[in-house]
């Protein structure tokens, strides 16, 4: 395949999952499990892409990168999305009802509007808090497992500290008044961007896309083990265009990845890394 044709995957996927979203019927809208099944789909999809189109040898998937990317992605559908729904999004829910909160010029906006503003409202929440967690030692603490992956995977965005994950869940989506296919269309929308961002996919989207959106180019270089200064820029998770707002923005590309020396944590040792301090010290004293 072409290139040039290439460079289209990440726009026409978000494309399509925006148009179905906007095109199915009633009944599949609210169908409890439709919207994992168009999130699993798309992770498969790029996923699969990996195989034909790999941008970087070195971030080739094995078993047991996928085998652990695998289980985050199970963790992420499950504890972290019933966490934050039952500790964020349902009391949200309650706060509007309770205080009379309302957005009724985005409830009779157009689709693509709502889609729009969910997506961008939500991920300059994700911006900011991304933005923290480089910037505070307590939300580096959950925040650095993330940086010590030593390749980038389609299913790379869901790896990471528990805690970190339920925090970068947090939206006040709840708390807007949109269609629920529109809800659906920015979520899985935003997983798509993402998606891509992480994979080792050799499609670089065309700047119409990039000015707005995150790509591999971006993430990457957030992620790289070559230079500190270049893991503070590119905070956007699916939303590049706040880094370009907020200064933080940086073009680049790195294919080395990963933290300190490089050391890939095992599963265990990322949900235990907020307590290193603690350990490290409990360790020093005992020695002592």
């Amino acid at each position: 395949m072409k290139q040039s044709l290439i460079n289209l995957l990440p726009p026409a996927t978000l494309a399509a999952v925006v148009a179905f979203w906007g095109l199915a019927p009633a009944a599949w809208v609210e169908a409890p499990w439709t919207i994992a099944i168009v999130g699993l789909a798309v992770i498969a999809f790029v996923q699969l892409l990996e195989l034909v189109f790999e941008r970087h040898e070195g971030w080739r998937i094995n078993r047991q990168e996928l085998v652990t990317d695998v289980f985050y992605v199970a963790f992420g559908y499950t504890a972290v999305g019933f966490a934050s729904e039952a500790l964020v999004h349902s009391p949200l829910r309650a706060l509007k009802d309770s205080w009379g909160i309302a957005t009724p010029w985005l409830e009779a906006s157009p689709f693509l509007v709502q889609v729009a503003v969910v997506m961008f409202t939500f991920e300059l929440g994700q911006y900011w808090m991304h933005r923290a967690m480089h910037n505070w030692t307590p939300l580096w603490l959950t925040h650095a497992p993330r940086h010590h992956v030593t390749q980038l995977n389609a299913m790379k965005g869901f790896i990471g500290n528990p805690i970190e994950l339920f925090l970068i869940s947090i939206g006040i989506n709840a708390l807007l008044d949109v269609d629920l296919n529109a809800l659906f269309a920015a979520i899985t929308g935003g997983g798509v961007i993402a998606t891509y961002a992480h994979a080792n996919v050799r499609a670089n989207p065309p700047i119409w896309y990039s000015f707005f959106f995150t790509t591999i180019r971006h993430h990457s270089l957030h992620h790289t083990a070559l230079s500190y200064e270049d893991t503070r820029c590119n905070y956007g998770n699916s939303v590049i265009v706040w880094d370009r707002l907020f200064g933080t923005f940086k073009e680049g590309e790195s294919e080395v990845v990963g933290q300190d020396d490089r050391k890939r944590l095992s599963i265990k040792e990322q949900w235990l890394f907020p307590l290193r301090p603690w350990l490290e010290k409990r360790e020093g004293a005992a020695e002592g």
